[in-house]
Formats: structure tokens, sequence, C-alpha cells
């Protein structure tokens, strides 16, 4: 009888003719893992991929489990099933894992084309580094499944970048290989659990609030940009009259600040669900973001603009709509402006501090634009309402404020006109964006 074939070996399968060759098969497995995160063996299979059979006794499973365990680190539990292939016994050996680099038998190997390579020394740090680039956010569930993403495609259109509706979600990397989403979907979704606020305070110290402004529980980038939207409202310019000149001069660095929040909220580690903030004093500003300095990362690379990026993913997203440059220059921005004291570097925060160059705020801060003077109750009830759900349609407006559709769209005009609000991308998937002085 001719021998059933099942196909050569590739990068995520092995053949052995029997078990007496589990030690090269444990090889085997830790190289598939460390070049794929998965692979299959099979026992009693030649590698030309011809089944002859394997002899399996009371034991064979259980030595083949023990072998794996004792010799394959980090463990994996691997499944082992016994097939009956053209009336011949085949033992099928599955393993996956993400705990990446595998040792067998206490040495590292790779896999190439249907080969275990050993890795060098120097070939084993590359592959460690590799790996601390994988970002937890996308290889974690998000917790809600139910996301849609329509803000985002906006910001791709307003840069005329063309998605793929049947493909962005996996080029994106917003999926987990068993089609989840993933943390860096629900960040970059239309709406999610995460608050982003800036806080105003009186004085110095947190003793008494002032004012707070909440712009999350929506598209990250969306909710970004609607902090600095913000932050260049209330950036008043002072000036200074002296007999031979006129000095102007504004409350804070703008750029500087712009470079702090982006950084903030693109290296914040966002797998702890603790989203950064940014918090105003009468004479500075307070950017937070969660996780401290990457591990492989020291203060002076960082201040010298060395990136190692927490959320690889979450990086190349905002540099193709254009929020971050592979230059480096924020960092070092900042620190020639304000110096290194700017930079509050803790274990499992950052600080930083962009001082205001007057004593008291902007009084734009504390009345309303006169964009609003005039309006009735009706205009500043829908006013506020896109203020909260910049995603609503004319249709959402209508029900939430029970005016007539006629006089939601005679109002929509009126605001527009007024330059309260204005309409970013499409009718059908764009979003309102609200002057920030116009609800403060």
């Amino acid at each position: 009888m001719k021998d059933l074939n099942i196909g050569t070996e590739t990068e995520i399968r092995e053949y052995k003719k029997t078990t007496g060759e589990l030690k090269e098969g444990i090889i085997s497995l830790a190289s598939m893992l460390n070049k794929h995160g998965y692979g299959t063996l099979f026992f009693g299979v030649k590698d030309n991929g011809d089944i002859i059979g394997q002899q399996i006794g009371d034991r064979t499973l259980r030595e083949i489990s023990q072998g794996i365990a004792n010799h394959l680190k980090p463990q994996v539990i691997p499944t082992i099933s016994h097939e009956f292939v053209d009336e011949r016994n085949v033992i099928k050996v599955y393993v996956e894992g993400s705990e990446i680099p595998y040792s067998a038998h206490g040495k590292y190997y790779i896999r190439s084309a249907d080969e275990d390579r050993e890795l060098s020394p120097e070939q084993l740090r590359a592959l460690m580094f590799k790996m601390k680039e994988i970002d937890t956010i996308s290889k974690e569930p998000n917790q809600d499944q139910r996301l849609s993403f329509s803000m985002l495609k906006t910001l791709f259109a307003a840069r005329s970048l063309t998605l793929n509706d049947g493909s962005f979600e996996l080029n994106l990397g917003l999926r987990l290989d068993n089609g989840d989403y993933n943390i860096m979907a629900g960040l970059l979704a239309d709406k999610n659990d995460i608050s982003i606020k800036v806080v105003t305070f009186r004085g110095k110290n947190k003793n008494e609030i002032i004012k707070r402004n909440e712009y999350g529980y929506k598209c990250l980038l969306i909710a970004m940009d609607q902090v600095l939207s913000y932050m260049e409202s209330i950036n008043d310019t002072s000036v200074e009259i002296k007999p031979h000149s006129r000095d102007e001069e504004k409350l804070f660095d703008m750029l500087c600040f712009r470079e702090a929040w982006i950084n903030a909220c693109l290296h914040t580690k966002w797998e702890r669900m603790n989203p950064p903030a940014v918090y105003i004093y009468q004479d500075r500003i307070e950017i937070i973001s969660t996780g401290g300095l990457p591990e492989d990362l020291s203060k002076d690379e960082f201040f010298r603009g060395i990136s190692r990026p927490v959320n690889t993913r979450l990086q190349k997203i905002f540099g193709q709509l254009g929020y971050v440059e592979q230059t480096g220059h924020g960092i070092p921005l900042i620190v020639s402006n304000y110096g290194k004291q700017a930079f509050d570097i803790m274990p499992n925060y950052v600080n930083v501090t962009i001082p205001i160059k007057v004593h008291e705020l902007s009084t734009s801060e504390y009345r309303s634009s006169s964009t609003t003077a005039g309006l009735n109750d009706s205009q500043m009830k829908l006013l506020n309402l896109l203020k909260d759900h910049p995603e609503y349609t004319i249709k959402d407006l209508v029900r939430e404020s029970s005016l007539s559709d006629g006089y939601v769209r005679k109002i929509l005009t009126e605001l527009k006109n007024r330059e309260c609000i204005q309409r970013v991308g499409s009718n059908k998937t764009g979003y309102w964006k609200v002057n920030p002085i116009a609800v403060s």
C-alpha cells in the first residue's frame, strides 16, 4: 500500500518518524513559537510528509506532555491528540504562546523554512528587543466588542488617506488573531469608557477646582484634538506697552504643550485604563501620563530624544495621521525651553510642567466668548449637546432636544455662522467640532 502524504514541512509544521526524536521535536516547537507564536509537531510522519505510523503505548502521550513541560521554557500547555490516518497511528502536538523567547533543553532556536537554527547571543537579544516592541494594547482583548470607527475613518479621509472598509481593522491592527477587538481598538472607537479631563484650579495647588472639562468617552484622537483646541483657546496674549515698544507674549508655549500632550496620549500604558490628564494652575500646566519610562530606556536617552515606544502600533497610526514624527524633537524642545526640571519621572508616572508666564489665567478661561452672546436657551441646549456628543446626527439632536427637525437645522446654521461649531467630514460619517470658548 502506498503511503499517504500530508505535504511538506513548513515554518509552522514539523514531522518526526517516532517519539524517539522527542528532544528534536521539542526544539522544533520552541523554534516555531519564537518565530510565529504557534506550531504543530507530528509523530509518525517522515520528513517528506509520508505517513508511516507511530506505536502508541499506555504512557506515550503522557511522556510527550512531561517532556514538553520539563524541557520547553516558559511552560506552555500543549494540545496532544492521537489521530488515525490512513489506518496508521499519528500523534499531533499543537502549541501556542506569546511569552517569547522560548528555550528547548536550555538553548534558544528560531525557525527558518523547515529548519531549527540555534540563536547566537546577539540574535537572542535582537529577538527579545523585538518582542518588547509588541505592545500589550494590541495583544489583549477589549472588554466591549461592540465597536464602530466612524470618527477614525473621518480623520483618515480628512487627510486624503484611503481606508478599505473590508480590511482597515486588520491593517491598522485593531483585531486579535481570533478576530476579537483589542484594547487599541477600544481607544480609537467612536465610544469607549476612557475619561480625559482638563481641570483648572484656583491658585497654585488643588485646594479649589474652578472648572473641569471632559473630553473623553470617544475616539482618543478626537478627544486629544479637543484638548489641544481648548488649550489654544485659553492661550491669550499679554501685552506690555513700553516707551518705544509693544511686547506681546502668550500665556504658555503651545508647541511645547502640544508635544507633551501628544506624547502623554501615545506613551501612556493604556492597559492600566488610567488615562493622561491636564491640570491647569495659576502659574503652570501639568500633563500627567501613566507608566514611567520603558524598561530599556535611560533618562539620558530620554532627554536626548531617543524613542522606545510603549504602543508601537498606536504610534504608527499617530504617524499616518501626522500627529507624530520620527525625529524625536519633542522632548529636546521642551528641555531647551524649560530644562530637564520640566520632567518629573517616577516609576509609574511622568509629569511634564509647562510654566504659565503671567500670574493670572486669561479671562477667556472664565468668561463666555462674544460668539455666544445673545444665544437663546434652545441654541445653548444644542451647543451643549454637541459638546458632549460630537457624533450626534440631526436625528439624534431632534430626539434629545425635543425640538423640531426644521428648528434644529436652523439653529445649526446659526451656530455655524457665529463660529460656535463647525462640521468636520461628511454628513454621514463626520462629527461636530465645538469652539471650546463657546461652552466655557
